[in-house]
This record gives C-alpha cells, sequence and structure tokens, in this order.
C-alpha cells in the first residue's frame, strides 16, 4: 500500500513541476488540488504508522554540548495494545558535575538543571517533527503553506511546508523521483523566541519489508552550541 502511494504521490509532484516549466504550453491535465495531496500523504502517515507498530527497536538519544557529550540515553520502544508508542530506559551515561567548593558546586548544579531543562526541551521539539503528523500536514496545506522545489532533475524533488508547527518555522520533505523512496526530512524552527534558532536533519532509510523510519535525526541549537541526535536501530518483530 505504501508504494503505491508514494508512486501517486511522485506522478502528482512530476505533474506540478512539468506544468510549472511548460507555462506556455497546454497542461495535459489539471494539478492535483491541495486537498489530493494532503489525501495523499495522510494516507501515507497511516500507512507507515500501522507497520511500524509490529516492530520493537533501541532508541538511544546523545545530547552534547560545546562538542563534549553530556549525557547518552537508551530506550526500548514499541507500541503497546492500546497502540500507545511505550518507551523503556535501558540506560543513562550522565556527565558528572564535577569538583569544586560548596558555591561553585551549587552554581553548577543550579547551570545542570538549567541545561538539563533545555535539553528536555530540545528533545521534545525533534519528536514533534518527527515523524510529521498528518493533521499538521493538513493544516500546511489548506492554508496555502506548501511549496515545491526541485533539487535535481528526475532525480530529488523536495515538499516544503511553512508555518508546520510554529510561526516562521518551514518543514522539507526529500523524494527520491526513480524508486519513490522518502530521502530525508529536514526542519528549520526554533524553542522559545526566533533568537534561538534549531535545524533538524533526518536520515530516513528501510527496513527489509520495505518499511521506512526515521535512522538518525540530529539538533542543532547554535545559540546554546547544543546538539541533539537520536539514532533508531536494532528493529525487530514484536515477539521475536
Amino acid at each position: 500500500m505504501r508504494h503505491a502511494l508514494l508512486h501517486s504521490l511522485i506522478a502528482m509532484i512530476l505533474c506540478s513541476v512539468t506544468s510549472l516549466s511548460t507555462a506556455n504550453e497546454a497542461p495535459a491535465a489539471a494539478a492535483p488540488s491541495p486537498q489530493q495531496r494532503a489525501a495523499m500523504l495522510k494516507q501515507w502517515l497511516q500507512a507507515s504508522q500501522a507497520q511500524m507498530r509490529g516492530y520493537e527497536w533501541i532508541e538511544t538519544t546523545v545530547i552534547s554540548l560545546k562538542g563534549e557529550e553530556k549525557s547518552r540515553l537508551q530506550k526500548r520502544c514499541y507500541y503497546g495494545a492500546d497502540g500507545v508508542l511505550q518507551k523503556v530506559e535501558e540506560g543513562a551515561t550522565p556527565a558528572s558535575s564535577g569538583g569544586g567548593g560548596p558555591l561553585r558546586k551549587r552554581m553548577a548544579e543550579k547551570k545542570k538543571e538549567e541545561l538539563s531543562a533545555y535539553m528536555k526541551e530540545a528533545v521534545a521539539l525533534v519528536h514533534s517533527y518527527v515523524p510529521p503528523q498528518a493533521q499538521d500536514i493538513q493544516a500546511a496545506i489548506s492554508a496555502g503553506r506548501m511549496g515545491m522545489q526541485l533539487l535535481e532533475p528526475n532525480r530529488r524533488v523536495r515538499l516544503n511546508f511553512s508555518d508546520f508547527k510554529k510561526a516562521g518555522d518551514q518543514l522539507g520533505v526529500d523524494i527520491e523521483i526513480p524508486t519513490n523512496r522518502l530521502l530525508g526530512i529536514s526542519v528549520n524552527s526554533h524553542l522559545d523566541t526566533t533568537s534561538d534558532p534549531v535545524v533538524l536533519q533526518v536520515t530516513m532509510s528501510v527496513l527489509p519489508d520495505g518499511t521506512i523510519y526515521a535512522q538518525r535525526t540530529v539538533l542543532d541549537a547554535a545559540a546554546e552550541k547544543l546538539s541533539v541526535a537520536i539514532e533508531n536501530s536494532g528493529y525487530r518483530r514484536l515477539g521475536q
């Protein structure tokens, strides 16, 4: 079902790109409407989510500050019988607070608490975008906030969604045209304010049965010199 949906989506994208490049010619067929694109994207997301419910995997989150690793956390992920994603902590390696006198220790602890809260917010931001939610895609398309960009002729195309989760953000979805494969997702967003920008880069991969998943997600928060890397690995069928 997924491949048929992606094939249809690519066909619609190519139709639109062709119509843009031949504006002076009579189009062979009308470009698909935003509502049609929304329907295809939502169906693909629903099919993808359904396939993932048959798997369990390990999610590894590494948080680095100024290039130095501060924590590494692993969780076993799977969907429960109620369809809710479960995450069970496997292990964590937090950084030590260091030595020094009482005042220095208190200052270090306060900074650690502030940084911990910032890290949690950054990780939550990652999960709010990946995977994209069908209702957010629908809202962007209905409001006319979707655009298309041909990255490489006959090779790659990108769907851009502006104001996707927050005012001023942008979500990009890259698709490989020859194989209809989802290559990656990119996000330009921010945490509390636009003066605190973050950039997300998501690399997609494919399981043996064709299920597409986010293999690696990297968030960079330049203002805080913070990096969050989330890697999903060890996929296996539930019960095996």
